[in-house]
Formats: structure tokens, sequence, C-alpha cells
């Protein structure tokens, strides 16, 4: 049976450490499908068709390294079950998924939708994230729920989108995502 991880992330802009989770990600599992997507409980995000756009050149660049990397723009939902479901019926039951999570999204994971009923169908990998350490408090949380999870030996650059859009640290970021950004006049600050 193949593993295939899946992959997606607001990436408001994909940073550094995106693409060292995507690097991680493809020398761990046989394919890891990507997409950018809305979080519902973030706001003010920018539009899903730039972020995807920046998704897909971070991936591009990627993918003669890492040919088992791949951009699925129509895995894209708000809420997770309807991804879990589509990808479910595109791969079938030849290949054992796991859905990826980083570790700032633990708080937030009793409140996605149909929660249980997502956990029953797909095992979790958390991504440790700096600012965002996995705490016993976390770890009891996803046994509570009934997660079937594993925490990566990973930990990605301490870098984040937030950064980039607060401070415009374009070291963050892959120049050919800095050039879209300005190209899109995006992430303008006053």
């Amino acid at each position: 049976m193949n593993n295939l991880a899946l992959f997606g992330t607001s990436a408001d802009p994909p940073t550094a450490g995106h693409q060292s989770i995507l690097r991680w990600l493809a020398n761990h599992y046989d394919y890891v499908a990507v997409w950018a997507a809305d979080n519902p409980m973030k706001s003010g995000q920018t539009p899903l068709a730039h972020r995807m756009a920046m998704l897909c050149l971070v991936v591009q660049a990627l993918q003669a390294e890492y040919p088992n990397l791949r951009l699925h723009p129509e895995l894209s939902d708000a809420r997770t079950l309807n991804t879990i479901e589509r990808a479910q019926a595109h791969w079938g039951q030849d290949w054992a998924m796991t859905f990826v999570i980083g570790s700032d999204l633990l708080p937030q994971l009793p409140h996605w939708y149909r929660i249980q009923e997502l956990l029953n169908r797909i095992e979790l990998l958390v991504i440790p994230r700096p600012g965002y350490p996995i705490t016993m408090g976390d770890r009891i949380q996803l046994t509570q729920l009934g997660a079937r999870h594993t925490i990566a030996d990973l930990t990605p650059p301490a870098v984040s989108s937030s950064r980039y859009r607060k401070r415009g640290d374009r070291t963050v970021v892959h120049p050919e995502v800095a050039a879209y950004i300005d190209a899109q006049h995006l992430y303008v600050r006053s």
C-alpha cells in the first residue's frame, strides 16, 4: 500500500517553513498532495486564487527534486471533511492517507466541522511549529478525540506567513513568490 500525505495550508503567503515541510513530506511519503485553502477560523485572508498561485510556484520549484509532490487545487475546501472525502474518492483504498496539520492548529481541532467523523476517516500527522509547542494537554486532547496521530520529527525554520505580512521580510519567501507578491501588489503595508 502506498502512503499519501495530504497537506492543505492557508499559505498566506507560503514561506520557507512550508518549503521545509514539503521537502520532509516528500522524503517520507510516496506521494504528497498539497493545496491552499481558506481557514474558516482566520479572518482577512488574501484571496484564495493568489494563495494557490503562490503555492504553485513553491511546488514547481521543488518538483525537479521531488516529483512525488503535486499541487491539487481540487482538494481545497474550508471544511477538511469535504477534502478528505474528495481525496478518498480520487485515490481509493490503495492509499494509506495521512492529513498533515501544524501544531498551531491543535487548539482549533475540537471545533472543526464534524471532527469525530473526520478523525474516524483519517490519520493525522502533526508538524511542530516554532512558537507552538505540543503540550501534554494537546496530547491528551488528541487522545480524547480519538485521533490516530503521529508527531513529525521535524523542526521547520522559525518563520511564518504573518512575519511577511507584518514586516515584509523577503527572506522568509521563495524569490518567485516575492516577485508574484510585488507584481500583484499583495500585502501592501500603509
